[in-house]
């Protein structure tokens, strides 16, 4: 394990009950997040392979959120204290503790991987080989959908982010880095959440072909 997983780790174990309270009920007020996950959990169930893994689970509101749109999601997330929380909370549903780049998954086995601002603690430079994790677990036609801070710079930026360091980035540079990763971006949603870092909220479907 990487410092920075360590430290990402160790900071998101010391907030897990605000976070909880915090991002729990928090889609409510987002219509743009809800909508994409909605249309990716449809697209997932019209392909036929229902497992999903929510990356970066957190305190599992999303894997339960996926489920009850009619797919078989799972979480993982690299705090030990989330999965904890994720399993007092979601009783019947399915958490365990896993990097993003190393997922305890066979290869080709979900028909889809969602990512919900999971990545926005990994450097640039690691996102590659993270990515190459996400297809080696989809099925041929599995779906990725990936939710990130986005900027109009032409790189990413690292910011404070109220856990622990992340980084925004640029929206044609991210579907780029989808793209060489093998799949196939085919939709994106980017709104201004009017939120006080200036950055765009941004989420992203892709395809492994």
């Amino acid at each position: 394990m990487t410092d920075h997983q360590e430290r990402t780790g160790a900071a998101y174990d010391g907030v897990v009950e605000l976070y909880a309270s915090l991002f729990a009920d928090r889609l409510e007020g987002q219509p743009f997040a809800r909508a994409m996950i909605g249309t990716f959990a449809e697209l997932v169930r019209a392909m036929g392979n229902r497992r999903v893994a929510d990356v970066g689970c957190g305190p599992g509101h999303l894997t339960a959120m996926l489920c009850e749109q009619g797919v078989d999601a799972f979480g993982f997330d690299l705090s030990p204290g989330m999965v904890d929380h994720a399993r007092r909370a979601h009783p019947a549903l399915r958490f365990g503790q896993a990097r993003m780049e190393c997922l305890p998954v066979e290869d080709g086995a979900l028909g889809g991987v969602l990512a919900h601002y999971s990545m926005i603690h990994t450097p640039p430079g690691e996102l590659p080989q993270l990515l190459a994790e996400q297809v080696r677990v989809l099925a041929p036609g599995g779906l990725l959908l990936v939710s990130f801070f986005g900027t109009d710079g032409p790189e990413p930026v690292r910011f404070d982010h109220k856990v622990t360091p992340a980084y925004s980035w640029p929206v044609d540079r991210l579907a780029g880095l989808l793209a060489g990763a093998g799949l196939v971006p085919f939709a994106r949603l980017v709104h201004d959440p009017s939120s006080e870092r200036g950055f765009l909220d941004a989420h992203m479907l892709a395809r492994r072909p």
